[in-house]
């Protein structure tokens, strides 16, 4: 593929800017042990991770995909990720190689940058903010700011209205198959990172523009605006 040269660059969080499953994991695990069930362990809750906390929950409560949990179990589970994750949201996960780098070169092009992640604002902000990554960003859109939240292109397409900006115009570069689908229904370019949580796929198989090892791939392909 050429380079681009898109008017806007939006970027998901989990997976694709930070390793969060340590701390989602650990959470995972001690709220099935206060509900007295089996732990799930890391390797689990990285391919469970992508449609929100909520979502992650119920997965971990049933250990699929495909089906759901009791009503009752799941009011009495889930307060207790919640009261987990307030207090370790970030303590044990990392940023990926070459984020704070990509990041820095997107700005000194003066391309604009914005954050769009399903994670709910209480929990997104402060990981962002934790991990010194908040103040790369125009703004962040969370997974609660708006009705919908990705696969659906609603965060996407208010993203390019914020910026007063066509989405046609716009790149979105994320990790999973919820990424493409927002951005091709937005009309936005998408890129993805292999290393990130796709459910257990391959991301390659959902045929984004372009697929990436490291965010020190950018600048193969898109433009530098500034020589």
């Amino acid at each position: 593929m050429d380079r681009i040269k898109p008017n806007f660059v939006l970027f998901d969080l989990d997976g694709t800017l930070i390793d969060s499953v340590p701390d989602l994991s650990f959470c995972v695990d001690e709220m099935m042990k206060q509900v007295g069930m089996p732990f799930c362990g890391q390797a689990l809750v990285r391919n469970w991770v992508g449609n929100g906390v909520r979502r992650l929950v119920e997965r971990a409560l049933v250990g699929s995909d495909e089906c759901m949990p009791a009503q009752e179990l799941m009011d009495r589970a889930y307060p207790i990720f919640l009261d987990l994750y307030k207090h370790n949201n970030s303590l044990r996960s990392c940023i990926y190689d070459g984020v704070v780098e990509g990041l820095n070169w997107m700005l000194t092009q003066d391309y604009r940058i914005a954050c769009v992640t399903n994670k709910p604002q209480i929990f997104a902000i402060q990981l962002l903010q934790d991990k010194g990554l908040y103040d790369f960003f125009e703004f962040v859109i969370c997974g609660d700011t708006y009705a919908e939240k990705k696969p659906h292109p609603m965060p996407l397409l208010n993203a390019a209205k914020r910026m007063n900006l066509t989405p046609q115009s716009g790149l979105m570069i994320g990790d999973s198959r919820s990424d493409v689908k927002a951005a091709r229904s937005a009309g936005l370019h998408i890129f993805c990172m292999t290393y990130g949580y796709n459910h257990g796929e391959d991301i390659r198989d959902y045929k984004p523009d372009v697929t990436l090892d490291s965010f020190m791939e950018l600048v193969n392909y898109i433009e530098a605006k500034i020589s």
